[in-house]
């Protein structure tokens, strides 16, 4: 263990009057090799109607519809599961949860988080030369060796988890409502088992927790300057720069910088989406200002919006799910109906990715990590078998050709976390099992299986509403298809190489900057 101990003692310093104090910026004596920054910025929760650029009822997104009518949108773009954890293991490995063992979230307590063999987008670049932060959410594993430092972020900010997972002095908007962390010991109880009080929030700068709990009204604010600050340290040193920012938005509770004068009669949800939306145009003001003609930026959400939360959860836009919603439920987020996967998604790289062209390509956010690995001019890591491919010839406009066979993993509405027992092949969609999640009336769908699926054709029917009928032409011909797609994927990942999470929990590696303090309450920032 010598040797982490020596990286926690050296990530960990900090010297007063600098702002990445161990980060290594320095050419070495090279010249500026050309490879291309890569920027994600991946919202939490947001719905595929919370685009304006989708969805003309959404008005609250003026940046990031100039990034579309200045970069290309993807219509059928799709997170890797449909909860946090999973989807954000996926980005970061280019492989389905099967593969990667991140099957659902990891809580407060875990132990585990994405298991150490495998390699993050992070590393690879970080081989390759770049320099790399995260901002945000990590939601990957806090303890140990599964901490952002250590997983190829030369430089981290932000929260482990959910911003929800955690008490904190400005508990800002929740359906239903928590109540601040404590002040005082006592006995003193969550009226909501959903809510946390015990442990306040804790904000990470590198490996030392500088506020706990953490300011959420303020949270956005830090985020934006300190992703500023690197794109503009990075830009000037020369080298080539990894940046993943993940948003606390749209995820509740919904905290907006400016109190608002009459919340119970405005939009609460709107007003966090513009907060969002001028975030993300300082990034991209940023970019623009000191590398935009060498930087791919890329926009993508985590998963659907969280329908139990009800005035305070996104837009679908038409992918309603209405089988499912009319069995009971949710058909959003933690399901595999579209609502629960189907993202925005928007790239954007002057000069490089044709301006206001919307693509129709199936993609996915798996294929995220070839493709920037692609465009570093690096190698996909060995002995591996990846889910996503390069989708260059898509950003840049030569080529429609995207996946013709998507597989949307079980995310906790049905089924065994991580099973994949969704298929979509071309515009067609199989069901071979269903289940809705919990819905803003408190309901749930029933979890049915299927041995002869639910096919719905998505090109005549995106609401999901109707199925075929399964002695039709059209269902008997993509069933052989699908039948066929599901026993591959199937087969292919029982023979590869695949990683197994360590979701155990104990209490004592929960984060904690003061175990002498009620909610492990400090401030050092």
């Amino acid at each position: 263990m010598g040797w982490l101990f020596l990286k926690v003692l050296l990530v960990g310093m900090t010297f007063s009057g600098f702002f990445y104090p161990l980060l290594d910026f320095s050419l070495s004596g090279k010249t500026r090799a050309p490879k291309p920054n890569i920027v994600i910025i991946l919202a939490d929760d947001m719905g595929w109607g919370d685009l304006g650029a989708n969805w003309a009822e959404t008005k609250d997104t003026t940046n990031l519809d100039k990034m579309a009518s200045e970069g290309m949108r993807f219509v059928d773009f799709h997170a890797a599961a449909s909860t946090c954890s999973p989807s954000r293991a996926a980005l970061l490995t280019g492989r389905l949860g099967l593969r990667n063992g991140v099957t659902h979230n990891f809580a407060v307590t875990s132990v585990g988080g994405l298991p150490l063999n495998e390699t993050t987008l992070a590393e690879v670049l970080q081989r390759a030369g770049y320099v790399t932060a995260m901002i945000g959410k990590w939601h990957l594993g806090h303890h140990g060796s599964y901490h952002p430092n250590f997983r190829g972020f030369d430089y981290y900010f932000g929260i482990p988890y959910s911003h929800d997972m955690g008490c904190t002095d400005t508990p800002g908007y929740n359906y239903p409502p928590c109540p601040a962390c404590p002040q005082s010991d006592g006995l003193w109880r969550s009226p909501e088992r959903d809510c946390y009080t015990d442990v306040a929030l804790p904000l990470y700068e590198n490996l030392n927790i500088v506020e706990q709990p953490v300011n959420l009204s303020g949270l956005a604010q830090k985020y934006a300057e300190k992703a500023v600050a690197f794109i503009e340290q990075a830009s000037t040193s020369g080298r080539p720069f990894l940046l993943y920012v993940g948003l606390a938005h749209m995820h509740v509770p919904l905290s907006v910088t400016t109190p608002l004068e009459n919340p119970r009669s405005q939009r609460l949800y709107h007003a966090s989406l513009r907060e969002m939306d001028i975030l993300v145009g300082q990034i991209k003001d940023k970019v623009d200002h000191m590398a935009k003609e060498n930087t791919l930026l890329w926009f993508t959400g985590d998963n659907g919006p969280w329908a139990q939360k009800c005035d305070l959860a996104g837009s679908v836009g038409p992918f309603l799910g209405l089988w499912q919603t009319h069995q009971g439920g949710s058909s959003a987020k933690q399901t595999t109906w579209e609502g629960g996967h189907r993202v925005p998604a928007l790239a954007y790289w002057p000069g490089r990715v044709p301006a206001n062209v919307t693509s129709t390509a199936l993609l996915s956010m798996l294929d995220i990590f070839p493709t920037a690995i692609a465009l570093a001019g690096a190698s996909l890591p060995p002995n591996r078998k990846f889910d996503g491919f390069d989708v260059s010839e898509v950003l840049f406009g030569r080529s429609q050709e995207g996946h013709r066979v998507l597989f949307h993993p079980n995310s906790g509405a049905a089924g065994e976390y991580g099973g994949l027992q969704t298929v979509r092949l071309d515009h067609h969609k199989a069901f071979y099992i269903t289940g809705g999640a919990k819905a803003c009336d408190g309901s749930t769908g029933p979890e049915q299986h299927y041995t002869s699926p639910l096919i719905f054709n998505l090109e005549d029917d995106a609401a999901e509403a109707v199925p075929l009928q399964r002695g039709s032409p059209e269902y008997q011909a993509v069933l052989l298809k699908v039948t066929r797609a599901l026993a591959d994927v199937l087969r292919d990942i029982a023979d590869g190489n695949s990683s197994r999470a360590d979701y155990t929990q104990d209490p004592s590696v929960t984060p904690c900057c003061s175990h002498s303090q009620i909610a492990c309450r400090c401030q050092t920032v």
